[in-house]
């Protein structure tokens, strides 16, 4: 008898068990993270910054608050492929080394008036080799060129690698960034927000530009798969409460003169 009421108890609770519900699809998964990530990301305005651009005239070239530089002491470019007017402008004006990394093009880039240290490498999560190309992190990189503690400014673009490079680099390494600009490549993968939420802890967004390489309306809210940030320091910006960032940013400019653009 007592079997008989436990095995009863066991079909009625399967009977009235809530359904596990349908797997979600490709598509809608999608969405959610690009909703995800897009909420994460809170465009201020800067009381302190004077925007400047530095670098290309279209791909290539970045944003920066020229007049917030004074306390660099190094300078990071990350995926120069062979071209780094960027860091090499900085490096000149400045008077401080830039070093230089890309593991896919290793051709030196003439650097006129600068301080260019080349370096074979790509960045990444962890150390290691791939197809005999050398990947680090931006712990160890800044590590072994001796600029542990020191104030810097740094470029990333690196179609992709940025998201688990940043998520692998600890908080004390971000602090170390004075400005930080950034073109992140994809808006629709798992765990995107939680990088975003990690680099807001240490930085303001303060410029988002879309890259018109990219421009999709299925992507929405974004604009495209690929953008660039310009993320300033919280310990040097003053917010301005009472303004919101202006997009487009007049000195922001297309990725590609000869496509449309799709700012918001």
């Amino acid at each position: 008898m007592h079997k008989a009421i436990t095995l009863l108890a066991l079909v009625t609770l399967a009977a009235c068990r809530t359904p596990e519900p349908p797997p979600m699809s490709h598509d809608a998964r999608a969405k959610l993270n690009r909703e995800a990530l897009f909420a994460e990301i809170h465009p201020v305005k800067l009381s302190n910054c004077e925007f400047e651009r530095i670098g290309d005239a279209h791909d290539g070239g970045y944003l920066i608050c020229g007049n917030l530089l004074k306390s660099a002491q190094s300078i990071y470019s990350y995926g120069i492929s062979g071209s780094d007017q960027w860091g090499c402008t900085l490096s000149a004006r400045l008077k401080l080394p830039v070093h230089q990394y890309d593991c896919f093009n290793v051709d030196h880039p003439p650097c006129e008036g600068a301080t260019p240290v080349f370096h074979p490498e790509c960045v990444g999560p962890a150390r290691t080799t791939d197809d005999g190309r050398l990947f680090d992190t931006v712990d160890a990189q800044i590590a072994k060129n001796g600029d542990a503690g020191k104030r810097l400014v740094m470029k990333m673009d690196v179609e992709g690698a940025e998201w688990p490079s940043f998520l692998a680099t600890p908080d004390a390494v971000l602090q170390q960034i004075d400005q930080l600009s950034v073109e992140f490549h994809g808006v629709e993968e798992d765990g995107l927000a939680e990088v975003f939420r990690k680099l807001s802890a240490t930085f303001h967004v303060v410029n988002v530009h879309y890259n018109n390489w990219t421009c999709e309306t299925a992507v929405a809210p974004f604009k495209a798969k690929a953008f660039e940030v310009l993320f300033v320091n919280k310990k040097i910006a003053i917010v301005d409460p009472n303004a919101t960032m202006l997009s487009p940013n007049p000195l922001d400019a297309p990725n590609n003169w000869m496509r449309p653009d799709c700012q918001s």
